[in-house]
C-alpha cells in the first residue's frame, strides 16, 4: 500500500518530460540519459577521463551487485539493472515513500580509444565503478627531444 501527499503521476510526467526535452537539447552527445519506458529510475553517474583510462561511478544505493548487469554491444556499454523494496510485514501504515525502486538502466557509447577486452568493474559501499582502459596507442607518452650533431 503507497501513501503519497502529493499526485506522484504530475511529478513522473513533469520529470519525463524534462528528461525528454534534456535528451533532444543534446542529442548529439555521447554522454546522454536514455529515453527508455522500461526504466524507473536513473542513477547518478560521475564520468572522469584519467592518464590511463575512463572512470564512470554509478550511485546505486541499495542495489545488491548480483541485480546489475553491465553489458557491451557496438561499441555501446549498458548498465542495466533492479533495486528491489523491502517491505516489512508488520507494517501497519506508510506515511511517505520516497525512495525510487524498481528497474534501471544507463548506457555510454564508447570512444575509439577504449580497450572494451579489458573493461572491469567493482562495486562497494553502493557505488559501482566501471573502468574502462584505453589502448595503448591512446596513452599519452613523453617523447624525448634528440639533440642534432654537426
Amino acid at each position: 500500500m503507497f501513501v503519497t501527499t502529493t499526485p506522484s503521476h504530475e511529478f513522473t510526467s513533469f520529470g519525463n518530460r524534462i528528461n525528454r526535452m534534456l535528451n533532444d537539447m543534446f542529442a548529439g552527445s555521447d554522454w546522454q540519459y536514455p529515453d527508455n519506458a522500461v526504466a524507473s529510475w536513473v542513477p547518478p553517474v560521475d564520468v572522469l577521463e584519467e592518464k590511463d583510462g575512463i572512470r564512470i561511478q554509478a550511485e546505486l544505493p541499495g542495489v545488491k551487485p548480483e541485480d546489475v548487469q553491465i553489458s557491451i554491444e557496438n561499441n555501446v556499454l549498458s548498465i542495466n539493472g533492479k533495486k528491489r523494496q523491502q517491505t516489512e510485514e508488520k507494517m501497519e501504515q506508510v506515511r511517505r515513500f520516497e525512495r525510487t525502486y524498481g528497474t534501471f538502466a544507463r548506457t555510454f557509447t564508447l570512444p575509439a580509444t577504449v580497450d572494451a577486452a579489458n573493461i572491469n568493474a567493482t562495486y562497494e559501499n553502493g557505488v559501482l565503478t566501471v573502468m574502462l582502459p584505453k589502448v595503448e596507442q591512446a596513452k599519452p607518452r613523453q617523447i624525448a627531444v634528440q639533440v642534432a650533431k654537426g
